[in-house]
């Protein structure tokens, strides 16, 4: 753990917006998921909400470009269950959706609690979510073309949501809580370590002001102590 990659860490996490999220209605391309994640990260946000009634979740690595290991993925069998837990946390669902209620995404107030829900690459948002939707926002477009690729179409939803928080300085201060940000922190200095306390069932050991394990010696004997294989 170099200090520069110990201090990049601690930015991110400092930036991380709680209360801006995106939802995907059954995406289906791997592809289009991996660069959504990637967006997220880029623009703070913590978590994906997926919904997903398949078995297998999956990103494609290369165009996630890592960006799975810092943005969490949740993931939900019914459109209603998503959009039902996310209001409930306070949550202003938002669907990307050409309708008569929709109105210029640059007019809505993103600096709000607000999941972004994204529809599937060929029919858009489920009938249920737009329904269920409390904003419903389109993307002005001049071409012949009618419709962004939708990890595009996030990119600018996000944009947008980007730059009034930022106008409103809502990335000057930690606002992820105490909890989450010394549970992350740890997650992402010690990835290796995170998997075995995972396994084992143990609490994370504390750090130091460096990032480095305040006891690496104490660690390692309990480590060996429970006959854990290290790999």
């Amino acid at each position: 753990m170099t200090p520069e990659r110990f201090a990049r860490i601690k930015e991110t996490l400092n930036r991380r917006q709680p209360d801006l999220a995106v939802v995907t209605d059954e995406v289906h391309k791997a592809h289009n998921i991996s660069a959504i994640i990637r967006t997220c990260d880029a623009f703070a946000v913590p978590k994906v909400h997926a919904i997903w009634p398949y078995d297998n979740y999956r990103t494609f690595r290369g165009k996630a470009k890592g960006s799975q290991h810092w943005v969490d993925v949740d993931t939900y069998r019914t459109t209603e269950d998503a959009i039902g837990q996310l209001q409930g946390q306070g949550f202003k669902v938002c669907v990307a959706n050409f309708s008569e209620r929709a109105i210029d995404f640059r007019a809505y107030d993103f600096t709000q609690p607000t999941a972004i829900m994204m529809g599937n690459e060929l029919t858009g948002v489920t009938d249920i979510a737009a329904e269920m939707a409390d904003e419903h926002l389109t993307i002005p477009m001049l071409g012949m073309v009618q419709s962004f690729n939708v990890s595009v179409a996030a990119a600018l939803l996000l944009s947008e949501a980007e730059r009034q928080r930022s106008l409103k300085g809502m990335f000057d201060q930690r606002r992820i809580s105490d909890e989450d940000y010394e549970r992350l922190l740890f997650e992402w200095s010690h990835p290796f370590y995170t998997r075995i306390c995972k396994e084992l069932g143990w609490e994370y050991p504390e750090m130091d002001e460096e990032g480095e394990l305040a006891d690496p010696q104490g660690f390692g004997a309990k480590v060996n102590a429970s006959g854990k294989k290290l790999r």
